[in-house]
């Protein structure tokens, strides 16, 4: 078999009984590498720092992976213009967060023979909303309901490392502004004299 050495190095071609001495002398195991190569080859390594690495790097990729989450906010065609305001935000709030959102109008009884009204409504929302997201699904008629899809200009990744900074700077901020609580103490004691001063005088 072709042994490589613990730090990659080439040992060269070797019987099989010598690879194990070497692993032995060396106090390492003897892991084969490419069976189906020919010759078969092997590396000497330390197998269960091998593996602990190897879990540790899996376990930092899930970490890094992001999950892409669609958050949904239904209407109405006729929405109060504070309604609006208040669901406008959680699209905002979303989009701001990395997340992609759906947007449903929902057609009651007549509403269903005037779509323009729908549709109209999405238009002016993507329209307010278009520093933080794309519009990714343009409106299209479902049924009784009219649907689109605003995509983050973000990744949720970079959302995420950004709300971090922010929470950062904030923290720091309020550190910085906070009195020193040992000078308040230090002086306390001088200004107010005691009982027992005040039954010597």
């Amino acid at each position: 078999m072709r042994l490589v050495g613990p730090n990659g190095e080439q040992v060269g071609i070797v019987r099989v009984e010598d690879a194990l001495r070497l692993a032995a002398e060396a106090d390492l195991d003897l892991v084969e590498v490419a069976p189906m190569a020919k010759p078969p080859v092997a590396k000497l390594m330390d197998f269960g720092k091998y593996k602990y690495e190897a879990a540790m790097k899996a376990r930092e990729a899930r970490k890094n992976q992001v999950n892409t989450v669609i958050k949904e906010i239904k209407l109405r065609p006729k929405i109060d213009p504070h309604d609006y305001a208040t669901k406008k935000g959680h699209v905002v709030r979303f989009l701001g967060g990395g997340d992609k959102v759906k947007v449903t109008i929902m057609f009651r009884g007549r509403e269903q023979s005037r779509p323009e009204l729908g549709f109209r409504l999405l238009q002016k929302l993507a329209e307010d909303v278009i520093e933080l997201g794309t519009v990714e699904s343009a409106p299209k008629q479902d049924g009784r309901n009219m649907i689109m899809v605003l995509a983050p200009t973000k990744k949720k990744s970079e959302a995420r490392a950004e709300q971090r900074r922010k929470k950062d700077d904030s923290a720091a901020a309020a550190a910085a502004e906070a009195p020193a609580p040992e000078a308040a103490t230090a002086e306390e004691p001088a200004t107010e004299p005691t009982k027992a001063d005040a039954d010597a005088s």
